[in-house]
């Protein structure tokens, strides 16, 4: 990987350049004056396409995953761990000898020559990037960020939104234990949220953080996750909303609306999110940018000005007395927290969820049993269609309904609808006039305009 250096190359071509890990380092690159072009197998001749259209915007030629977007000058080629050797781009760059590299190998280039910020854990690590990154602006520090997921901020701006290169040496990435990458990167601070069952088993996810920690010069840890602790010091750097001998504390949690109000180290926050697993991932921006010397007031103004990132409790509307909300949620902790944080919304809750892939399904079932089952209010409704499949080999020996009816015999509210269009008609007769209808899901493309369909239906 040494000869695959940023500086010595020019010209690369990323296979599958739609992804959100993938988009995000073409358009950092090309925001560094590479020339990047890409293919994805959603691109399709002659129909539009957003991605495509704004990766195009920003100089970035895309085209159809046909080996057209390749030739004799392409220096190095970018793939996803969900590229098979079969593909016909990268059958291509094998008979023109092209170096291949994949989308972690490209990050961990990236980030060996910028002060970096790495960003860890199961949960929040697409909101907590974003609101450091937001507080390391207002502190005119010009950092740089490579997300998981589009800030609003930037989408505003009529970009994908989960990339933007600064002036400033600092870069916010995040570290991804789920295809183990995490262990590559040697940051100036690593981060460490949380720790819960998601693509892997607990002890191989202690064993990947453990590597991640020793390769951090500091390391900064959530204190008050029963999991995560272990990792921690308790020194200054430590953060914690329940752990009184970390450096960074938060109190005084209120949720107001669709806003929380709380202090860290006795100075007041004001954020426009939801639930307490918010005030955590606040906490965490907080601790490492004052680390970087940040005072805490600044902090709070850039969190008070943050406004979130795409489909992380993303409020579509209220239509009459039922708040509709978009989230990102697919493993069982992040479903449990997002069905947490509305349910001081309304005195109902109607939560909709759609697993992906048969695998982690199966997987995580009994988590998913576990936590949606401890989430649901009495009144509170769970709601599943069929496991998303993207295409594979996958057995196809689990459904979503074998979840609803173990959460049902543990006496809660839970609906099987398989064929998630006629999602509002079947559940119409449940609304009631003080509601949130709260629409989950990940790794599906088309679950945003999934989350508008229902909404316009109402």
């Amino acid at each position: 990987m040494e000869n695959h250096s940023i500086t010595n190359n020019q010209r690369f071509h990323f296979i599958g350049i739609a992804g959100t890990g993938m988009s995000a380092i073409a358009q950092y690159l090309s925001g560094i004056g590479k020339t990047v072009t890409g293919s994805d197998r959603y691109f399709h001749p002659d129909e539009p396409n957003d991605t495509k259209e704004k990766l195009e915007a920003e100089g970035i030629n895309c085209f159809l995953q046909d080996g057209s977007g390749i030739n004799e000058a392409t220096q190095l080629i970018v793939i996803s761990t969900a590229v098979e050797e079969t593909n016909v781009e990268i059958q291509k760059a094998r008979s023109l000898d092209i170096p291949i590299i994949t989308r972690s190998q490209l990050l961990t280039l990236i980030s060996n020559d910028k002060r970096t910020i790495a960003v860890g854990g199961t949960s929040g690590k697409s909101t907590t990037s974003a609101m450091l990154f937001d507080i390391l602006e207002v502190a005119g520090l010009q950092p740089s960020i490579i997300s998981g997921a589009g800030l609003v901020r930037l989408q505003e701006q009529g970009k994908i939104g989960n990339a933007f290169v600064g002036r400033g040496d600092l870069l916010v990435i995040e570290a991804d234990e789920s295809d183990g990458s995490i262990v590559n990167y040697h940051p100036e601070i690593g981060l460490l949220l949380n720790l819960d069952k998601d693509h892997k088993e607990i002890s191989e996810l202690q064993t990947i953080f453990q590597t991640f920690k020793s390769h951090s010069q500091r390391f900064v840890v959530n204190a008050s996750h029963e999991l995560a602790a272990p990792f921690s010091q308790l020194t200054a750097q430590d953060f914690s909303s329940t752990n009184v001998d970390a450096g960074y504390k938060a109190t005084n949690f209120l949720q107001e609306g669709l806003s929380i109000g709380f202090k860290i180290n006795n100075v007041d926050f004001k954020l426009q999110a939801i639930g307490k697993h918010n005030m955590q991932n606040a906490l965490a921006a907080v601790a490492v940018a004052n680390q970087l010397g940040v005072t805490l007031e600044v902090c709070s103004k850039a969190i008070a000005q943050y406004k979130g990132i795409y489909r992380r409790n993303q409020v579509l509307g209220k239509k009459g007395n039922i708040w509709v909300i978009d989230d990102y949620a697919h493993n069982p902790a992040k479903v449990a927290a997002a069905i947490a944080g509305v349910q001081p919304l309304a005195t109902k809750v109607i939560a909709w969820f759609q697993p992906h892939g048969y695998g982690p399904t199966r997987f995580l079932r009994k988590d998913f049993v576990d936590e949606i089952t401890k989430a649901l209010r009495p009144q509170d409704e769970i709601w599943m269609s069929e496991i998303f499949y993207a295409g594979g080999t996958a057995v196809k020996d689990i459904s979503a309904n074998d979840l609803i009816n173990d959460i049902k015999a543990l006496g809660k509210n839970a609906f099987f609808v398989e064929d998630r269009n006629n999602l509002v008609n079947t559940l119409q007769s449940h609304l009631t006039n003080d509601c949130v209808l709260l629409l989950m899901g990940a790794r599906d493309p088309s679950l945003d305009a999934f989350a508008k369909q229902v909404y316009s239906e109402l």
